[in-house]
């Protein structure tokens, strides 16, 4: 019966297929326009619904979880990351929460490459010249970038996107490397060719690139740290698609200054969404507005994802993509 349909809060615009179908199944209050909610909607969203499905640009920390009303039990987050979202916490309320793993993986490995390439070619310093009509025409030595074949490419965090971009960096011909806080099974190891490095120190002293795919956690926090980043070498690249906490920006700033690093594509940063101005003038950086998982296949395949989470739930089973204890 309708007025038995769970209350669902959306706190953000999504794909309008996504919406058409939450408003189908429940009784959903959608976003009007596309910009965060207040921290005084957010408390009053917690404490109306049954469900509340926040997205990375809201802070569900201790402080509002603990405003929350008797009927939320489930926050079903629309993304892949849940490092926004106090779930221990939750979890003491007996609130559950689910996010929505694997949608992002191919998009995101796709948007690595491109940064690569978008470094080593040159690409933003050649979009540049023609946006000015400053290009007088071909030079043998002009805009002169370098090769992905034959480099060898450090993945920091294995999981599911990073082996999506260790199968694109094959096809590129680049030797594969990785660190992650266990090797992986040989049957997923061997066809990638990928080499795996206990110590992450050892690794990122013998990388031409290396591409940041490791959740945030409080034990990634600055793990690529202004100690570990002066081990790399002076020609190295890093690409960031993952968090921006994982790497000590203003250590990464000051290297691309001094010349101490050949190069970075970002498409998070450590503080705030516009990332360190200075980086911003630096003809060797691209930057990117969070963009890896932005096609609109992969949001819609997100929002399906809620959609299954929350219907689950609705009938009174553990939704498919929980986040359990062991994830933290």
């Amino acid at each position: 019966m309708p007025s038995k349909r769970l209350s669902v809060v959306v706190t953000r615009r999504l794909p309008e297929v996504v919406e058409t179908r939450l408003s189908e199944l429940f009784d959903v209050t959608l976003r009007s326009d596309d910009t965060p909610m207040t921290r005084g909607e957010l408390v009053d969203a917690v404490q109306s619904a049954d469900v509340l499905v926040p997205t990375v640009t809201d802070q569900i920390d201790a402080g509002l979880i603990g405003q929350a009303g008797e009927r939320l039990k489930l926050i079903a987050n629309y993304g892949a990351g849940f490092d926004h979202i106090d779930v221990s916490t939750a979890r003491s309320r007996g609130i559950l929460v689910s996010y929505t793993p694997g949608v992002v993986t191919e998009d995101t490995a796709d948007m690595v490459l491109a940064l690569m390439l978008g470094v080593t070619r040159r690409l933003q310093e050649g979009i540049s010249v023609m946006q000015k009509g400053d290009w007088s025409g071909y030079a043998p030595t002009a805009l002169l970038g370098g090769r992905l074949g034959g480099k060898r490419l450090g993945i920091l965090g294995m999981g599911r996107i990073g082996q999506a971009v260790a199968r694109r960096a094959q096809a590129f011909g680049m030797q594969i490397h990785y660190h992650n806080r266990r090797r992986l099974r040989p049957e997923v190891e061997e066809p990638l060719e990928a080499t795996w490095w206990e110590s992450l120190d050892q690794m990122v002293a013998r990388m031409d690139m290396i591409s940041v795919n490791c959740p945030s956690t409080p034990s990634t926090y600055h793990l690529l740290n202004a100690r570990r980043l002066k081990l790399m070498k002076p020609s190295s690249v890093i690409v960031n698609t993952s968090r921006g906490e994982v790497i000590d920006e203003n250590a990464l700033t000051r290297m691309l200054k001094a010349g101490e690093l050949a190069g970075a594509g970002l498409d998070v940063y450590e503080h705030g969404i516009q990332g360190n101005p200075e980086l911003r003038d630096m003809p060797n950086v691209v930057m990117l507005p969070h963009m890896g998982s932005a096609t609109y296949e992969g949001r819609v395949e997100m929002g399906e994802k809620v959609i299954i989470n929350v219907k689950t739930f609705a009938d009174g089973h553990r939704p498919p993509d929980q986040v359990v204890p062991s994830m933290l």
